[in-house]
């Protein structure tokens, strides 16, 4: 997993490679799911690519990310591979889980990916579980969770966040607020102006910013992953963003007009990184253009490589449902139990 510094040039044409990886996956994603290829749901990430890529960049390659059911930006801008992404959309065995997670339960550990998750707020659990342990090995890592604007009311969520900060745990939770929690707006869910305001309940730093610039979001994410390393604890930062698309795909959506949807595709994160890259000789229109076709063809390999992919026998059905018990977990849970039931003894 390679990082992608938004600092240097190169750093921020990867940037805008990765927010067109995501975009060509999601739109190749909603036609084969259209074509009744791909089983089960899709929610795609079309519209906030910024905030993916731009919390990345912001990580180092070691540093794990928890996900929503709204994932596979997450996961591109991790660096997952999209050919292993798709055959998991497709329910193949060569799928990272194997076929049996599907869209909403695409995960791979061992580059820092915990998972999405079809559970509204299950993220933030999960990232200050993993900072827990970040914080009991004394290691030089961070966890952050994303989490969708309708997920900030989950008592889970705060439960979480209460914990990484009575803790100081080395977690940030990236808020996307993409304007809707399923179909009702967000200011119809909330009683405060700015989501990040319920930061203040836990004496943390909240920061809202503009989630359709990818620059803002690594600087945001930057400053609160410095933070976070410096023992100082958690910090959310709330990225105001739009998806261009239904809930889902098969969503009528009754809830908005198409004049909305166009007055933010004015503000396109892509387009406007793009402009920006060109407009700073960081990038010329063919290089853009090779960038493109270079993107198209990723994306057709990983479609072809899901057609093509094995489905998996049924008597595997009940395999990968147990494992051997990682030795730093058994080490931290037997701590645990000889401290008095907290990691540490001394909390």
């Amino acid at each position: 997993m390679a990082n992608y510094n938004l600092e240097s040039s190169e750093g921020r044409v990867e940037a805008l490679r990765r927010m067109l990886l995501i975009r060509a996956f999601d739109e190749e994603a909603g036609d084969r799911f259209a074509d009744g290829e791909i089983p089960g749901f899709v929610h795609l990430y079309i519209g906030e690519e910024a905030v993916g890529v731009g919390t990345c960049a912001a990580l180092d390659p070691d540093d794990y990310i928890a996900s929503t059911h709204r994932g596979h930006g997450h996961c591109i801008a991790k660096g997952l591979d999209p050919k292993y992404m798709m055959a998991e959309l497709y329910g193949k065995a060569e799928g990272y889980c194997n076929g049996k997670g599907g869209s909403m339960h695409i995960a791979d550990v061992d580059a820092g990916m915990l998972g999405a998750n079809g559970i509204v707020g299950a993220g933030p659990p999960l990232a200050t579980g993993a900072a827990l342990s970040i914080d009991y090995d004394d290691r030089d890592q961070i966890a952050v969770s994303f989490l969708g604007d309708g997920a900030v009311a989950q008592g889970q969520v705060h439960e979480a966040m209460n914990l990484a900060a009575t803790w100081d745990l080395p977690v940030v939770f990236v808020v996307e607020n993409n304007q809707y929690g399923e179909g009702t707006p967000v200011e119809d869910q909330h009683n405060v102006d700015n989501l990040s305001d319920t930061a203040q309940a836990y004496d943390i730093p909240g920061l809202t910013v503009d989630g359709m610039d990818v620059t803002a979001v690594a600087e945001a994410v930057d400053e609160a992953r410095s933070r976070a390393r410096n023992g100082n604890g958690p910090t959310l930062v709330e990225a105001e963003t739009y998806r261009y698309r239904g809930h889902y795909e098969g969503d009528e959506e009754p809830y908005r007009d198409e004049a909305e949807i166009e007055r933010w595709k004015d503000r396109d994160p892509i387009d406007s990184f793009t402009e920006r890259l060109i407009d700073r000789d960081e990038l010329t229109e063919a290089e853009f253009e090779e960038l493109q076709t270079e993107v198209e063809a990723k994306i057709q390999d990983a479609v072809d490589y899901a057609q093509d992919a094995t489905p998996p026998e049924p008597h595997e059905a009940y395999d990968d449902m147990f494992g051997e018990i990682p030795p730093e977990i058994e080490r931290f849970a037997t701590a645990a139990r000889t401290d008095g039931g907290t990691p540490g003894g001394d909390r």
